[in-house]
């Protein structure tokens, strides 16, 4: 599928955008505001059980019809409907991207190449929570006859990413008699540091790689594999009954040693950065239960439905994703923070990175044509109210204009005291002082010396969203994160790119592999690199006493 559209820059809501640019850019938050006394009830927006407050930003009523217009221009309802019908518009790999078919309900119908594929999600689905009912009943033995305490998932990028920020954000419900460890990193400190606490007789490797063949997970698993035989006398047979794999290559898997009934698939139409909620998944299903995993799922398909049917002017994922683009392309913000007040979402900003950088990290459009306007910000952030002793000095009253997404939830989990109402009165005043900031007039009237104003001064006028959620379940995070894929979804439709693919990932892969036998070489290798790259590769072969000429 090839995008016809005319070029972004020459569309009428672009441009009508570049000259309402030009009028607003100057309006301080503080004016909109005292204009507008219901403007903070006004620009607010709910769905799927979120309440989202985007009054805090840069933009009038004008603004957010623009913004709406552009969409509306870039097809963003007939994308939508493409992705959702199975239609390829991953063009670069010719496939379907259908992560929305692994949170449809059962009966629902999606078809893709003529075949509906829910029943094949639901099966797999079925099939692993039966695998995690047995892990966490204790009726699946090691090969000692043990039951498994311990859970190490091996995968890297989104068969890492999801996964551990999934345990992360709901060890609440967690079962607390396992352990679960996430080894990625091909430094083998990595996969060191996650065992050497751990009695192998009751560890279970989850080894997620699709084509089985990833460098990174591959080298970590095939040392889990070393680390158990030789705990277990040697005895191959072991690993059928401490590893089962998350892949499609059953021929690879086998040859590992892994028995194919304990091979859980998923399907190219599954993006890395989009498959947490597939069999990807499996160690948070071990985690936390088939019903909580299916609640997670249930999130994720309020918030697809949401998204699919309500107008842009009040759909969640449209409106933050508009704003990303206003701020990105017009005032030439580079990056986001988004920063949740919510401990157990510690690892959500890093696997937002993933998600926004990896998709939406493009220079030509679908038609392979070099863009000539920005794309795909900088996603960070850290959890508050931590945030606030460090980075936060740069967004009040540094130079760069930071868009910032706050997450809170109302409930806590783990109530304790005060603690909650802390946590919550400090997200909404750090919102409060980004849009409003201080005036030199009031830091005076504190009776503060001359010279030390300007320092005390707050600019004020720096955007933020607020969402904010009854509590953190599972189905919240699935919401969530379903909230931020159809973000991306729609900024990377209205910069004519290609969300789905990551061909910037390959290079350096391919290069690796050529330059690992250059190190490892037993004798000097003839080297074709430049003169950097073969001066390094000399430099570390001295370092670890390896032959030079």
């Amino acid at each position: 599928m090839t995008q016809t559209n005319q070029p972004l820059t020459e569309r009428k809501a672009w441009k009508a955008l570049g000259e309402h640019y030009g009028k607003v850019r100057t309006l301080h938050l503080r004016d909109l505001f005292a204009e507008d006394a219901k403007r903070g009830e006004r620009l607010s927006a709910q769905g799927a059980g979120l309440y989202l407050d985007y009054s805090k930003n840069r933009i009038t009523d004008e603004t957010v019809k623009l913004l709406v217009q552009l969409a509306e221009e870039a097809g963003l309802r007939g994308r939508t409907g493409a992705m959702f019908n199975g239609e390829k518009i991953n063009i670069t790999e010719g496939r379907a991207v259908l992560h929305v078919a692994l949170r449809a309900p059962k009966g629902a119908t999606i078809m893709v190449d003529g075949e509906n594929v829910v029943p094949k999600v639901h099966a797999v689905l079925d099939k692993m929570a039966d695998l995690a009912n047995r892990v966490r009943s204790g009726a699946w033995k090691g090969f000692t006859g043990k039951p498994i305490r311990n859970v190490i998932n091996i995968g890297i990028g989104g068969s890492d990413l999801g996964p551990v920020m999934a345990y992360e954000a709901l060890k609440h419900y967690s079962d607390r008699r396992l352990t679960f460890r996430f080894v990625s990193n091909v430094d083998g400190i990595d996969f060191v540091e996650a065992t050497r606490d751990l009695d192998p007789t009751e560890t279970l490797f989850v080894v997620s790689s699709k084509t089985f063949t990833t460098l990174e997970t591959m080298t970590n698993a095939q040392s889990a594999r070393a680390w158990l035989v030789s705990a277990l006398g040697g005895d191959q047979k072991a690993v059928g009954r401490h590893f089962v794999a998350v892949s499609t290559n059953a021929e690879k898997v086998s040859q590992f040693g892994i028995d194919t009934a304990n091979m859980f698939g998923f399907w190219d139409w599954v993006g890395g950065r989009y498959s947490m909620d597939s069999a990807i998944g499996l160690s948070t299903m071990l985690a936390i239960g088939p019903e909580n995993f299916l609640a997670m799922l249930d999130g994720f398909h309020q918030m697809d439905e949401h998204f699919r049917t309500t107008p842009f002017e009040r759909n969640l994922p449209v409106l933050l994703g508009l704003l990303s683009v206003w701020y990105n392309d017009f005032f030439g913000a580079q990056t986001v923070a988004v920063l949740p007040y919510e401990q157990y979402l510690k690892r959500f900003p890093a696997y937002l990175q993933q998600l926004t950088m990896e998709s939406n990290g493009k220079h030509v459009t679908l038609d392979g044509n070099v863009v000539d306007y920005d794309t795909g910000p900088v996603y960070w952030g850290e959890p508050g109210t931590n945030g606030q002793h460090s980075f936060y000095q740069l967004i009040h009253q540094g130079t760069r204009l930071i868009p910032c997404d706050f997450i809170a939830f109302g409930q806590a989990l783990a109530p304790l005291g005060r603690h909650h109402d802390i946590l919550l009165a400090n997200v909404f005043a750090q919102a409060e002082a980004l849009a409003f900031g201080k005036t030199s007039a009031e830091v005076k009237a504190e009776g503060t010396a001359d010279w030390l104003v300007p320092h005390r001064v707050f600019e004020g006028n720096r955007p933020s969203n607020m969402i904010l959620a009854d509590r953190l379940t599972p189905g919240a995070l699935g919401k969530l994160v379903a909230l931020y894929e159809h973000s991306v979804f729609t900024q990377g439709v209205i910069w004519q790119i290609d969300s789905f693919d990551q061909w910037g990932v390959e290079l350096g892969k391919v290069l690796a592999q050529r330059i690992i036998p250059e190190l490892e070489s037993a004798s000097e290798p003839k080297l074709s690199h430049d003169s950097s790259t073969n001066n390094l590769i000399r430099f570390y072969r001295k370092m670890k006493g390896s032959p030079l000429v």
